[in-house]
């Protein structure tokens, strides 16, 4: 069955040479601009290094039930982006998961492709695989390792899942849902509005499997009970990979993240909005910002102007569609403007800034769109091609003109290490403490290569002082203005009174003091 599969392949490119080319070139142009000197591009802060710090305990045999924290609400994630990143770790290093996250972006870029020209038709496929490879936020948030990085290759993956059910009543597809599903969650809470999505066409499905005279022969009154069983297959796996690695954390650790949910929802006057029409007068605004961050660079004007185009095009297209009997024109394109609809809804219900990150479940959908308009406007006479050609290099300057390659890299992997190499030579191999002063980040980058290294910063612990403070108080600080005596922060005010040993200052502006005791 391989071998035969294999053959069809084969078969296939020496058929479609030029479509095979072409799609091996946009994923190679992805990858590239993913992959290239990535160990200088990558983002390592605070949570990567939180995150790194995790790969490097379970290489000692420490495993996590818990996944990263979100940054509103201090809820826990499930652990499966550790464990997904884990080997990526195990054999490249600290820059392996970033290359990890790379490598899904890639394969995202492929799959846009196979699943646009199922769904679409080939050009459709080029088009949105190759505005994703060259979208600069799409770039910046696929090199560097972090949890919702991940989250358009799930997100796609669901939908690609919920067309296997839907449309070609493939049930066993349910299953593989719950899984996806589960990893998109993992990723990022906001992947729970994909839900959404699955819960509309599912019951659509489950409607129409009662309708037996629609079945072919020797499937009628077998097919509800295989998707019944596939559906409870589907929350099972879902609920034992999302939610039981949570409550066991919490049985042990005083219900926490439950806490945490509980006090999201309850205080929802400043995160959420639970009333459904609250969310409509956002959907613009919404739509506007997704179009504008993925497809014209950010430049707000030209976002504004490719916005309303889009919008005009998807909802004549979408009308085209419903006016015929059953859908049967193009389903697909029901499918995913009912995702991109009830992500929109489902954000507008969001009171706090929307990130660019936060969108990462709707990525997929916007450049399948915005392949399909492209295409849909190349086929209106003559007119239609030159309209098409120009908007589609329009956009592609957009993106270029801001390709993230332009910048220098941050090098901030490399910094971190060097500052930590510089207190591990200043100790003298002597127990010392760490202490950070910056707005914008948080020690645990500093703390993972000292720990690597096998010089761990001693932990100030308030209630065993004596124990835990040692005669030596690192500072690392990375704003323009430093003053570690008398400093705020934790670890500098639990070391007590000291004084300033010693200070440097490194090419790039950070400062490292060291601080003894009275």
């Amino acid at each position: 069955m391989v071998a035969d599969k294999i053959n069809k392949i084969k078969k296939w490119i020496k058929e479609n040479k030029f479509e095979f080319w072409s799609i091996a070139a946009v994923v190679a142009v992805s990858l590239f601009l993913r992959l290239f000197r990535i160990s200088s591009y990558m983002t390592f802060l605070g949570d990567e290094g939180r995150d790194a710090l995790v790969w490097l305990r379970m290489t000692h045999g420490k495993f996590t039930l818990i996944g990263p924290t979100t940054s509103i609400g201090n809820m826990y994630l499930g652990p499966l982006y550790y464990y997904l990143m884990l080997p990526f770790y195990i054999l490249l290093g600290t820059v392996g998961p970033s290359v990890g996250v790379a490598l899904f972006a890639g394969t995202t870029t492929f799959l846009l492709w196979l699943f646009g020209r199922q769904w679409f038709s080939e050009k459709v496929g080029l088009l949105s695989a190759f505005l994703y490879a060259i979208s600069p936020v799409a770039i910046i948030l696929s090199r560097s390792s972090w949890n919702p990085n991940v989250m358009p290759f799930f997100a796609l993956l669901t939908i690609w899942g919920v067309w296997q059910f839907w449309q070609k009543s493939r049930y066993w597809w349910l299953f593989l849902v719950g899984i996806t599903l589960s990893f998109a969650v993992q990723s990022h809470y906001l992947g729970l509005l994909l839900a959404g999505g699955v819960f509309i066409f599912w019951i659509i499905k489950f409607i129409g499997l009662f309708k037996t005279k629609n079945l072919p022969a020797g499937r009628q009154g077998k097919d509800l009970p295989r998707f019944l069983l596939m559906s409870g297959l589907c929350v099972l796996v879902f609920v034992s990979l999302t939610i039981l690695p949570l409550v066991w954390f919490d049985l042990r650790h005083n219900f926490i993240n439950y806490q945490s949910f509980y006090k999201f929802f309850s205080e929802r006057q400043t995160t959420v909005n639970l009333k459904p029409y609250k969310a409509i007068p956002q959907v613009w605004p919404l739509w506007q910002n997704l179009v504008t961050r993925l497809l014209t660079g950010k430049d707000e004007k030209a976002g504004l102007w490719i916005a309303l185009v889009f919008a005009l095009g998807t909802v004549t297209l979408t009308a085209s569609v419903l006016r015929k009997e059953k859908n049967k024109k193009n389903p697909a394109l029901v499918l995913t403007v009912v995702f991109l609809l009830t992500g929109l809804l489902g954000m507008g219900l969001y009171k706090q800034h929307i990130y660019d990150h936060y969108f990462g479940f709707l990525f997929p959908v916007i450049f399948l769109l915005a392949g399909i308009i492209l295409e849909k406007v190349w086929l209106l006479y003559k007119v239609g091609k030159i309209v098409s050609i120009l908007l589609f290099i329009f956009l592609v300057t957009l993106s270029v003109v801001e390709s993230p390659l332009k910048y220098s890299p941050n090098n901030q992997m490399n910094r971190t290490a060097v500052v930590d190499k510089k207190i591990i030579d200043e100790s003298m191999g002597k127990p010392f403490n760490l202490g950070m002063i910056a707005k914008q980040n948080y020690d645990a980058g500093y703390r993972y290569f000292l720990e690597k290294w096998g010089k761990k910063a001693v932990d100030i612990d308030a209630q065993k002082i004596k124990e835990t403070i040692t005669e030596q108080l690192f500072v690392v600080c990375e704003d323009k203005e430093c003053q570690p005596l008398g400093h705020p922060q934790a670890e500098i005010a639990n070391f007590g009174w000291s004084k300033i040993s010693d200070q440097w200052e490194f090419p790039w502006g950070t400062k490292l003091f060291k601080l003894i005791r009275f």
